[in-house]
């Protein structure tokens, strides 16, 4: 391992599909990633959101990467918003032009990624870390170290720093601005061997604070609580969280207990690094921004990150044009933007919010968008991913 066109650091859903489409077309890429094989497949620590877009879908089937979505996750054609003891389904298919959301968990994607890049020949280094990253500008080269603890360099032609919320790779990026938002609150997430709730999502808005019910299959739920982001966990034993989680469905269904496989505290917060790219360095996916999880956006924008990028280095190895690359910036921030505000939109009309005066907004802005056509096709349109992903479909030359 000592020279490649491409070097992407993370094996996440962004440097994963990225390193697919190029390993695709015979461009030579590596993949370094800090974390063990096994963390990244079973660490209950790596159990992320399941809401694909409908354009995500698209495009892990059309590239080759759907077999297991296909055969393991469920189509979803609408939500429910849970208010004041009534129950309002918003229907996808007739609002959004036929679109809808597909259910997989993360983790499962992540798994199925990796077992095809590497039966395809593509190169992934486990457990090696990167440590320092020199000529950007020109040439650039990545140090890293080895799991043995044992340093070495890689040559490449493109940098993409793929390494999640908490990158390294964006520290190397002059003048970078991480434009922040950080909200009031948190969600205390379970992963329980129980039914669902619903075989649709249910989005609860309560005078006790935000709930959602989601699922991974049909013996297994996803569920969430809003709560203080210093939050202690301890304060929470099961029997309290079921009853909670009841109590702010408001009678419109029931959850019933079952082993816990997992709980966690999520803080909300957002971010959008600009500029994305610096030199021959990239930024794609959770290091280039960050959304709360209430609009399900965090891993379908590091999709749509992911296509625009091939797309762009497609065009220079293949035609030698260079404009796609000097816009990744300017082209990323179209979809990116529109995900962040989606996601601000959709959290700050969901959760209680401790002011009063904005509390009372809340609620009637609430119940415009549960009698509005005009505002449940926004919202139908938005959560589908007709403006993020769905602008990448089809898109790989």
């Amino acid at each position: 391992m000592k020279k490649t066109r491409v070097a992407v650091i993370g094996a996440g859903p962004a440097g994963l599909l990225l390193a697919h489409l190029l390993h695709r077309e015979g461009i030579s890429v590596v993949v370094l990633e800090a974390k063990s094989r096994a963390y990244l497949e079973t660490s209950p620590h790596r159990i992320r959101a399941g809401v694909m877009e409908w354009g995500t879908r698209e495009i892990m089937v059309q590239v080759g990467l759907g077999e297991g979505l296909l055969r393991n996750g469920y189509e979803h054609r609408g939500i429910y918003l849970a208010y004041a003891g009534e129950l309002h389904r918003i229907d996808f298919p007739s609002l959004a032009q036929g679109w809808r959301i597909w259910v997989y968990g993360q983790q499962y994607q992540v798994r199925d990624m990796i077992a095809r890049f590497l039966e395809e020949g593509g190169k992934i280094f486990f457990e090696y870390e990167v440590v320092g990253l020199a000529d950007l500008e020109t040439t650039p080269k990545i140090r890293f170290r080895t799991p043995e603890g044992e340093e070495g360099e890689l040559e490449a032609e493109f940098v993409v720093g793929a390494d999640g919320s908490h990158s390294r790779t964006r520290g190397f990026i002059p003048g970078l601005v991480l434009k922040e938002k950080t909200y009031p609150f948190a969600w205390l997430g379970i992963l329980a061997e129980t039914a669902p709730a619903a075989e649709e999502l249910i989005y609860a808005s309560h005078p006790r604070g935000f709930a959602l019910f989601s699922m991974r299959s049909p013996t297994l739920a996803r569920n969430y609580l809003q709560v203080r982001p210093d939050e202690n966990l301890d304060e929470w034993p099961e029997e309290r969280i079921w009853e909670e989680l009841n109590l702010r469905l408001g009678g419109v269904a029931q959850v019933k207990p079952g082993p816990l496989l997992e709980k966690s505290l999520t803080p909300h917060r957002a971010y959008v690094a600009e500029p994305m790219q610096h030199g021959r360095l990239f930024l794609v996916g959770d290091a280039a921004h960050v959304v709360p999880p209430t609009g399900a956006k965090g891993m379908n924008l590091a999709v749509a990150d992911a296509v625009a990028l091939f797309q762009a280095l497609w065009a220079f190895y293949r035609k030698g044009a260079e404009s796609g690359l000097k816009r990744h910036t300017e082209t990323c921030r179209e979809h990116v933007w529109q995900g962040e505000f989606f996601s601000y939109w959709m959290t700050s009309l969901l959760h209680t919010q401790p002011d009063p005066f904005i509390e009372g907004l809340r609620q009637a802005e609430l119940k415009q968008v549960l009698t509005s056509e005009a505002l449940k096709r926004f919202l139908a349109e938005n959560y589908t991913g007709r403006h993020t992903t769905g602008r990448w479909v089809g898109l790989w030359t």
